[in-house]
């Protein structure tokens, strides 16, 4: 609805389809967890997936990587504040390689991911481009 689509009934059924398919995966792997956990995961599906359709639909105008930048610039005073907040007391029991993997998975995954992601939402459309989302579960 954000990005002004209206995808067909077909899109619905193989939607419908798919989530059937990863809740059936989660089930059949032993999907028995809390409800607290289950709560916080959909509240952060929901929340995620207003994320990437605000920002597709920005990426129409300003382009994907003006977007991620912005997101980036507007979180950082309070990524900052909680890395202050929850930083260890012993900073010599973290190894080079974790702080290695840091940077790759913030300038790879958070950067430079983000402005392809957003690009492809941008041009392939919201609805249809979001839902290889739910191939993620399955091929993680």
């Amino acid at each position: 609805m954000r990005g002004g689509e209206r995808p067909r009934p077909i899109f619905w059924l193989f939607s419908g389809i798919g989530s059937a398919c990863v809740a059936g995966f989660a089930f059949v792997q032993g999907g028995a967890g809390s409800l607290v956990g289950d709560g916080f995961m959909l509240a952060a599906i929901i929340v995620c997936g207003l994320g990437y359709a605000e920002g597709a639909a920005l990426s129409r105008r300003l382009g994907g990587w003006q977007v991620i930048s912005w997101a980036l610039v507007l979180s950082l005073p309070f990524m900052a504040t909680a890395a202050l907040l929850l930083q260890p007391a012993d900073w010599s029991r973290i190894g080079t390689p974790a702080l290695w993997s840091l940077v790759y998975v913030s300038l790879f995954s958070m950067l430079i991911g983000f402005v392809f992601w957003y690009r492809g939402l941008a041009l392939g459309g919201i609805a249809g481009v979001g839902q290889l989302q739910l191939l993620q579960p399955s091929l993680g």
